[in-house]
């Protein structure tokens, strides 16, 4: 790409303002934290719900980023850059998009449904990569922003396309089916994925079928509901274990770890094997084994190439390594577009200064390899990368492109120089091809923890935070709480995403807390609500902002502030409305206002209480009460002092549940993490813990035997045993197991016998096909922490902040 602006205008049908309409770009963008934005970057300033683009503008025109797709021209900026205005930029991305496509004529495949898109779209790019030079979706890349993104990284080397396509309501495939035009389209399972967004399944069918209007072949499970809905003009190319008139018939042998596929095609009979057993791999083979059949391969070489296909890994993972070091796995995947995704993913994430990547060879980037590599160069460099470990015979002679950069032809070498590379204090990106077999290296560099890990979605938490943001007045701050460790999911983490978010205020319960993130680098406003007197020489030290609860905290904090001569240190005044735990009472007020009055050492920055019972509607009037008298207490406050602080009592629920206690700003805390007593509003948020492990071990017992300590589970039949390594030092309560609870084994509940130990606990697996090693779900999207919590009689957050720090958090974007 390498387009002058002048033409963007006239496709846009924009209006211009600025110096030069002669100017060239090279490269989209929508994200302001990119480093990779430049002079040559044409950045479109996206607006949405709770976001918008605009507000970036001048600090990406410092950043030295001339050209922009507006709705309107900040004020100030007038001939400070070129701005192509239009009246929605989301629709001038779309509509740029449509119009790069359109430039370029091969066979593009068009992959929707409601799951296996991505899998499909990663397998079919393996299994057709050694006859074409494929561009394809990154990652998850099928929303709205994201196909338009995806589609504008094609290049004039590439000869084929697949791109995936994904829909949440009405009215948005057509966007993307103008996007991509496909000539062949595959349409994986309809599932229950986005029900919510639609009138019901028959809608979501037609909406999904839009993709294909204008294909030349639908490839599709032969189902009569589909059916119904599919314009018979398309061609299709069906498969089916049930129906014998669909084009392909195939029956299903399934054994330990592999299943073969007797198949039955234009009267020819053969065999394929898959390294799967479960239903949705089987059927996400058969969309590509009938690509490939569509595409003429040889039945050996479908044989061949589909026996090797491999479990998809679609996030990017972070995870504690050794020495203090902290990973970013992306070890399957090495192209040019996923680069670019990962090295920004590094930047939002890194918790070290120093950053190091390791990189395998680049395939099917489009490009000769003397142009990639120095485009690899320029975002490595711009990427502000301290070391480069080159590992593959290509990569490797461009070396001297990279910084301090060490090369190696094969992982093996890697392997075997490991000790002598020194990795300790630092960010580090492991990504390279499925070839290289990288998770070999991750293995190296990864903490060695025991097999229970708890995986945080970071995805899910910006969701969270959207919808609550959703629900505020335009002016309303908002405070997000990261005490308890993230609730269990990890402080600083969920920090460093909700800087990224430019959330208002962080808040703690303890100075140890706020002072950690200080130390890590997070630099938002972070409020201290639990502080003991003894901290608030570190509280000042780290620039933390204390709760003052009490005339004796308030007097304390003053005595240290004139001794430092502070001028207005932020402090946070907490009243007592009815919680009876922390805070002023009303009587307490003049004698505090009179020694505020007297010292120019502090400035109250807020004002706040907290509710007691905002999730219960019983207890309505009690909450109104208590948002009456914060008000009452607050203006005798300010009017006293005559001053305009921020005021604030709404919790997660108050937010829902009272949205005319917004004041000044919120406090969001368990919601953010996908957890809320409303129903209702549970469907809107997204889960974003799962706590994971592995089954250890598998053991039959006859009638009669007993499992566990004090033999509290006696078999009264033949029983399947799997040993679970996780218990009750792992967070897991023992009032969860003797046949309460259960745990998710392939999706099937497995009741737990016998007590829980301290490090391990036992399953029923009698009725389950399972082996040693497979997966086991502790809480997660199908077995909620709320849930849990009702049957053990607690409350969510004691499930949340009950995990162990001995878990390993993995944190990841899909």
């Amino acid at each position: 790409m390498n387009l002058p602006i002048k033409n963007i205008i006239s496709i846009l049908n924009a209006n211009f303002e600025g110096n030069s309409d002669n100017a060239i770009f090279d490269n989209i963008s929508i994200d302001s934290r990119s480093f990779q934005n430049n002079q040559k970057t044409l950045f479109f300033a996206l607006v949405g719900t709770n976001h918008d683009a605009h507000l970036y503008i001048e600090e990406l025109i410092l950043k030295g980023v001339k050209n922009f797709v507006v709705t309107h021209v900040p004020e100030k900026l007038k001939d400070k850059a070129n701005f192509i205005i239009v009246e929605n930029t989301l629709v001038a991305l779309q509509k740029f998009a449509s119009y790069y496509r359109s430039l370029f004529h091969f066979p593009i495949i068009g992959i929707t449904g409601s799951n296996g898109k991505t899998i499909v779209k990663e397998w079919l790019n393996f299994l057709l990569s050694p006859d074409y030079n494929i561009i394809r979706s990154p990652k998850s890349y099928n929303s709205q922003v994201g196909v338009p993104l995806s589609v504008i990284s094609i290049n004039e080397n590439h000869n084929f396309g697949i791109f995936e396509a994904g829909i949440s309501t009405i009215n948005e495939m057509e966007n993307l089916q103008e996007i991509i035009k496909p000539t062949i389209g595959i349409l994986t399972n309809i599932g229950s994925a986005h029900d919510e967004g639609f009138a019901d399944i028959s809608q979501k069918i037609k909406e999904k079928l839009k993709l294909f209007s204008e294909v030349d072949v639908l490839i599709l499970h032969k189902n009569k509901t589909i059916e119904v809905f599919l314009d018979p003009k398309i061609k299709t190319f069906t498969w089916s274990t049930t129906d014998k008139t669909a084009h392909v018939f195939f029956q299903k042998k399934t054994f330990n770890d592999y299943s073969v596929l007797n198949i039955t095609h234009q009267n020819q009979c053969f065999k394929i094997k898959i390294p799967f057993i479960d239903e949705a791999s089987v059927e996400n083979s058969m969309h590509c084994i009938l690509t490939m059949l569509y595409l003429n391969y040889d039945l050996n070489t479908i044989e061949n190439r589909v026996s090797q296909l491999f479990p998809v890994e679609m996030r990017l993972k972070v995870k504690k390594g050794i020495n203090n070091c902290t990973l970013i796995d992306d070890s399957y995947s090495s192209d040019f577009q996923s680069l670019k995704i990962a090295l920004d993913f590094l930047e939002n994430q890194k918790q070290h200064l120093k950053k190091t990547l390791i990189l395998s060879d680049i395939f099917q980037s489009g490009l000769e390899n003397d142009d990639l590599y120095s485009r690899v160069s320029q975002l490595i460099v711009s990427n502000k990368i301290g070391r480069v470990i080159c590992i593959g015979e290509t990569i490797s002679k461009y070396k001297t492109k990279f910084p301090n950069a060490t090369s190696f032809n094969l992982t093996e070498q890697f392997i075997e120089a490991f000790d002598t590379l020194e990795f300790a204090n630092e960010t580090i990106l492991i990504k390279g091809s499925r070839h290289f077999e990288f998770e070999k290296i991750v293995s190296l560099l990864e903490e060695k923890t025991h097999e229970t890990v708890l995986e945080i979605n970071l995805n899910a938490i910006s969701h969270n935070l959207n919808y609550y943001k959703s629900k505020l007045n335009p002016k309303t701050k908002l405070m997000v709480m990261v005490k308890a460790f993230g609730y269990g999911s990890g402080g600083f983490e969920i920090a460093k995403l909700l800087s990224h978010h430019k959330v208002d205020y962080l808040g703690v319960a303890f100075a140890d807390e706020g002072i950690e993130l200080r130390k890590q680098g997070i630099e938002l406003p972070i409020m201290v609500l639990n502080p003991e007197m003894t901290s608030f020489q570190s509280i000042i030290q780290y620039k933390l902002e204390p709760e003052i609860y009490s005339i004796r905290g308030l007097k304390a904090f003053i005595k240290i502030a004139e001794q430092k001569q502070l001028i207005s240190y932020p402090i946070h005044i907490k009243l007592n409305t009815g919680m009876n735990r922390l805070g002023f009472d009303t009587e307490m007020l003049p004698e505090s206002i009179s020694i505020v009055k007297k010292n120019k050492t502090i400035e109250i920055k807020s004002i706040l209480s907290h509710l007691a019972s905002s999730d219960v509607a019983a207890d309505k009037d009690f909450t109104l009460k208590q948002i009456h008298d914060f008000e009452k207490d607050a203006n005798f406050i300010t009017q006293n002092l005559g001053i305009h602080p921020i005021l604030h009592i709404s919790n997660t629920s108050g937010i829902s549940n009272f949205p005319q206690a917004q004041f000044d700003m919120v406090r969001l805390g368990i919601g953010l993490y996908g957890i809320s007593n409303n129903e209702t509003e549970t469907k809107n948020l997204e889960t974003v813990g799962t706590l994971k492990s592995v089954i250890s071990q598998i053991r039959n017992i006859d009638a009669g035997e007993s499992v566990g300590y004090s033999r509290k589970f006696m078999a009264e039949k033949p029983t399947k045993v799997a040993t679970i390594p996780i218990g009750y030092a792992d967070g897991i309560s023992r009032a969860w197991g003797n046949g309460l609870g259960y745990v998710l084994i392939n999706n099937q509940k497995a009741s737990i016998i016998g007590s829980i130990c301290m490090d391990m606990l036992m399953v029923d697996v009698t009725k389950i096909n399972c082996f040693e090693g497979n997966e086991v779900i502790l809480f997660g999207k199908n077995l909620s922490v709320s849930k849990i919590a009702q049957m053990t009689n607690t409350i969510s957050y004691e499930i949340l902040t009950s995990v162990s720090h001995r878990v390993k958090r993995v944190f990841y974007r899909e």
